[in-house]
């Protein structure tokens, strides 16, 4: 298989930039290098593509791997032929590989294997040839009757030979294709509620349900997995045995011999014993596959705009932890994130010590110049928040307050790296602060915390946890790059996910800053240890320095191209210190005048290198965050029970599921937007149109205080009053 071609043609793009991408990856480029400063290469590719393309590759190259392991398995049994040297060359896929293998695998001791020890292989072959047509299959079998192997009678040869035929039958690649195709289409799933089972009622719309398999949602096979795996459900694919049956006898069977009954029999023994189990664990498997990888994209597709929140800049934060017993822990940051102060307060029960809370919360507030409170949502949140709002209300400063999700806060405020950035607070002490700092900077905050106890993604702890890992360290990585990183403030948990960085070399820069003070150019990392040519190469373009010798450094320009961007700054007669003050606003408009692909070839470069130069150079120190909408902060507070149907709010998109959204309303509860009331026409997925983060305006259609749920829309009004 020439593989660059069908990579090319998968992902629909010329040859040679299939062949770059392949040799830039060989040569031990990262994704976000090649996607940013090797456009011209790959025909501008993004990260996400590029991530595709190299996971396809790593797929084809084992596949590759395995036909040749395979080859040389039949080969070393003397039994290859060029029908099986054909399929394994024309297969597609690994399922495909594995069945050409299956009939010639070493096999556990089966009733085929006891009866090929018994010397009844010749049987079977004339049986299965079935070009006798005279006499009996007991005069056939009579030769083979031997005390000395245990084959006592021409039943027993017969039978033995019938099980040969079986699993040669269920071993059958063209066979198992076939089937596993109808399947697929015409199967369902069942399950049965075990209703005595502690967690039964969990899975009580699963009591008698049945699906058929290929519409079958990936969340709904998560769902019966877990039930089935908590003892709550009996899972089974359904598939008509009959039709099985003759599938197999079709197959197998050629009328007119002595010996099409056996064939016929052992057709049907194939199916029922060794060929339907076997496509059952399939199906599940296959289901289960499907499932977790729209799984692991929905928890990339949330994490993402999660992660590339817009920064809350400039501003004095006051960190709220709630709770009851223990009292809510503050912590008040300054807008560079280094913790001014940090106290408890017990304004909850059991406490109740309203009026000493709130004196202590003003005072902060005036001593400090908060500006905004940001308020954990975790256990007392809404006691907590009441409490802030009226605070506010008695203070003559503007203050706003938001509640941000402090999902994983406590798991980073127990964490090794908790400890060694605050080794005198405890752990509650530790949250404050990362609620404070998650909505500063959400990036720098939440890239300390395992993405899977961030809380976007649905049933993370039941995938494939290394394809998960990878991904979303793919995630992680393409976010902080398309960022950039401070070299001079940066910590360890960011620089790491820089390219062409690793954590070692990102312990060495903090190392080197902290015993040389800041850095003053890029090219001086190549000072720390065991950073060299090649990982400043890939990491260079990402690090930023905001006050650097070279204006350039503080771009997303790399340093390979700096003599092409001062090129052309010279070609139309700027300077850095133009540069600087921002005096080079007419500068693409003058390079449309004179022509992109003239100037670009003077100064020595691609287009799109050029492109992406220009938008650096008109703003330097840029942060692609900026132009995402910003967090909504609230002054007043709404309780679920001021909810009522057909009133219009604004809310936050909190999460994306497959059936539908969670948006914020700011009421302690998220409502449910489904899928069929997201939009008046149709989509295949709610992230289609929708994404973490997203400011919305919603309806209210229903509050269910008892189940303590709100169902929201995002139709036009006139629409849902046609459906109502």
């Amino acid at each position: 298989m020439d593989i660059t071609a069908r990579l090319s043609e998968e992902f629909k793009i010329k040859p040679v930039y299939a062949e770059n991408i392949v040799k830039l990856i060989d040569d031990g480029n990262t994704i976000p290098f090649i996607a940013r400063y090797r456009k011209e290469m790959h025909g501008n590719l993004d990260d996400q593509i590029l991530r595709e393309f190299a996971d396809r590759l790593a797929y084809l190259r084992n596949l590759e791997k395995r036909k040749e392991e395979v080859r040389s398995a039949i080969e070393e049994q003397g039994k290859m032929t060029e029908e099986i040297a054909s399929a394994l060359a024309e297969a597609k896929t690994l399922t495909e590989v594995e069945d050409i293998y299956r009939p010639y695998k070493q096999k556990k001791k089966t009733r085929a294997t006891v009866a090929i020890a018994k010397g009844l292989e010749p049987l079977a072959d004339i049986v299965q040839a079935q070009n006798v047509t005279e006499g009996t299959a007991e005069d056939l079998a009579k030769p083979f009757i031997s005390e000395e192997k245990g084959v006592k009678t021409a039943k027993e040869a017969l039978d033995g030979a019938k099980d040969i035929v079986a699993e040669r039958i269920s071993d059958d690649a063209e066979l198992r294709k076939k089937l596993r195709k109808i399947f697929l289409k015409q199967a369902e799933i069942s399950t049965k509620l075990v209703e005595d089972k502690e967690n039964a009622k969990t899975y009580e719309m699963y009591k008698d349900y049945s699906e058929p398999v290929s519409e079958i949602k990936s969340h709904r096979v998560l769902a019966v997995n877990r039930g089935e795996a908590e003892g709550c459900l009996k899972v089974k694919i359904d598939f008509d045995k009959a039709f099985g049956t003759r599938i197999c006898q079709a197959f197998a069977v050629r009328a007119g011999s002595v010996t099409s009954y056996l064939v016929e029999e052992a057709a049907a023994d194939a199916y029922e014993r060794l060929i339907f189990p076997s496509m059952e664990r399939e199906i599940r498997s296959l289901l289960t596959e499907e499932a977790s990888e729209q799984a692991i994209k929905m928890f990339e597709v949330n994490l993402r705009p999660l992660l590339m929140q817009p920064p809350l800049k400039g501003k004095v934060v006051l960190g709220y932890d709630p709770a009851y017993r223990t009292g809510c822990k503050l912590a008040v940051v300054n807008p560079q994130g280094t913790v001014l102060y940090k106290t408890v307060i017990y304004p909850t029960p059991p406490h109740n010590k309203v009026e000493e809370s709130k004196k202590i919360l003003k005072d902060i507030i005036g001593k400090y110049g908060v500006e905004v409170v940001s308020i954990g949502n975790g256990t007392a949140s809404k006691e907590s928040e009441i409490f802030v709002a009226q605070t506010l209300k008695e203070i003559d400063a503007k203050v706003s307050y938001i509640v941000v999700s402090e999902a994983g806060a406590s798991v980073y405020s127990a964490s090794k790296l908790g400890a060694e950035e605050f080794p005198d607070y405890d752990v509650a002490e530790r949250s404050a602060v990362s609620i404070a700092r998650r909505l500063q900077d959400p990036l720098a905050e939440l890239i300390k915390i395992d993405p899977k106890s961030i809380g976007v993604g649905q049933y993370q702890h039941d995938m494939p946890q290394n394809r998960l890992d990878s991904v979303l360290e793919g995630v992680l990585e393409d976010c902080v790059n398309s960022v950039g990183v401070d070299l001079n403030t940066a910590s360890v948990s960011l620089l790491k996910f820089v390219s062409g960085l690793n954590a070692g070399i990102a312990k060495n820069i903090v190392k080197y800053r902290d015993e040389n003070g800041k850095f003053r150019s890029r090219r001086e990392i190549l000072k720390v240890s065991k950073l060299g040519e090649k990982a400043f190469e890939q990491c260079a373009g990402f690090l930023r320095i905001t006050d650097g010798d070279n204006i350039l450094d503080n771009t997303a320009v790399h340093p390979e191209s700096y003599k092409s961007a001062e090129a052309l700054l010279s070609a139309f007669g700027y300077t850095d210190e133009d540069v600087r003050a921002g005096r080079i606003r007419d500068l693409p408009e003058r390079i449309r005048e004179r022509g992109e692909e003239s100037v670009a070839a003077a100064c020595d470069m691609g287009v799109p290198t050029m492109r992406d130069i220009v938008t650096e150079l008109l703003k330097p120190g840029r942060d692609i965050r900026d132009a995402l909408p910003k967090p909504m902060l609230r002054e007043d507070i709404m309780s679920i029970n001021d909810l009522k149907a057909g009133m219009e709010l604004t809310g936050t998109v909190r999460n994306v599921a497959d059936f539908g959204v969670f948006v914020d309303l700011g009421v302690h509860q998220d409502g449910l937007v489904h899928i069929s009331e997201i939009t008046d026409k149709f989509i295949r997925h709610p992230s289609d149109v929708l994404k973490v983060g997203q400011i919305v305006k919603v309806r209210v259609i229903g509050v269910d205080l008892k189940r303590n749920r709100i169902a929201l829309s995002m139709k036009s009004a006139d629409k849902n009053k046609k459906n109502a």
